[in-house]
């Protein structure tokens, strides 16, 4: 099998299972989780970017005029997303948070079409319609909107598409991303510290390294993303995404055991119709495609 294959599987199975890792610090307050994991995330980005000698490299394209406004929107995208995601796990909103991750392509796809002028194949508004109506469907069931997954979907597919026109890749993007954040953090968690309120050093070793780890756990799915998108054609890095909420998903039902009525069940198979649509859809679009075409997807 193509290694650019394994190295997508392993990337989404690893986001698929950090509801593990994060009920592992469920006695953090999650604003003390986010801020380690952009503190150690940035540490360990720029080890990397200093052991591979990247640094000139990196601070001529990452640190101009043009560049900084760019990801400073994204940076603040993803500390929502990874605020809301980490909350909502060790809230016991697993399956939720799964949910918003389920809706996240078709929301790219719209925000294509709003912001970037692409355009849909007529069967595209299928999956796209269809899931606005399982939200719909979940939002009457709740008797509220689904603000978690629709936080998460909402915030990523923003983040998504700002990166989608940045001009830096993955490993210098996260860098200067975390970078930007990282005073604010370190800040945040010093006075947290000096209250005597923060969890480092205070809540054992294991938590300690777990803080700490969250730095890893963060770089190394993300390094594994950008490997597997070098190696093998988008259309399929689409399909294998569907893995990591779907991991999420079974750990929040069958490991958590959180509530799964059937009219929940109802909504969220809505979304999957949308979304098996979608991947045919997709399919055999790409299949119709010459072949020189499809070698550049």
């Amino acid at each position: 099998m193509n290694k650019g294959i394994w190295y997508a599987i392993g990337a989404y199975t690893l986001w698929g299972l950090f509801p593990i890792y994060w009920k592992g610090l469920q006695h953090v307050p999650a604003l003390q989780v986010l801020g380690h994991r952009i503190l150690w995330s940035f540490l360990l980005l720029i080890m990397v970017i200093l052991v591979s000698r990247q640094w000139t490299a990196f601070r001529l394209r990452a640190l101009t005029r043009h560049t900084l406004p760019v990801y400073l929107a994204a940076a603040l995208l993803i500390a929502v997303n990874w605020l809301t995601y980490i909350w909502a796990i060790n809230a016991g909103y697993v399956v939720e948070s799964s949910l918003g991750y389920f809706i996240n392509p078709l929301l790219s796809v719209l925000l294509g079409v709003i912001f970037l002028r692409e355009r849909l194949r007529p069967l595209q508004w299928l999956p796209v319609g269809l899931a606005a109506v399982g939200v719909v469907y979940l939002a009457l069931v709740y008797g509220s909107l689904p603000w978690i997954a629709l936080t998460l979907a909402f915030t990523f597919g923003f983040y998504g598409l700002v990166k989608k026109t940045a001009p830096l890749g993955s490993l210098y993007g996260l860098t200067l991303e975390t970078g930007i954040l990282f005073l604010p953090a370190l800040g945040y968690l010093i006075l947290a510290g000096t209250r005597g309120q923060g969890a480092f050093l205070r809540s054992g070793t294991v938590s300690d390294l777990l803080l700490v780890g969250a730095g890893l756990v963060t770089t190394v799915p993300l390094l594994m993303f950008a490997s597997a998108a070098q190696r093998i054609p988008l259309s399929l890095v689409g399909i294998l995404q569907y893995i990591a909420p779907t991991l999420q998903f079974l750990l929040g039902v069958l490991v958590y055991r959180e509530p799964f009525s059937p009219a929940r069940l109802t909504g969220f198979g809505i979304v999957w119709l949308a979304l098996i649509i979608y991947a045919v859809e997709g399919f055999f679009a790409q299949r119709r495609q010459p072949a020189p075409l499809r070698a550049k997807c």
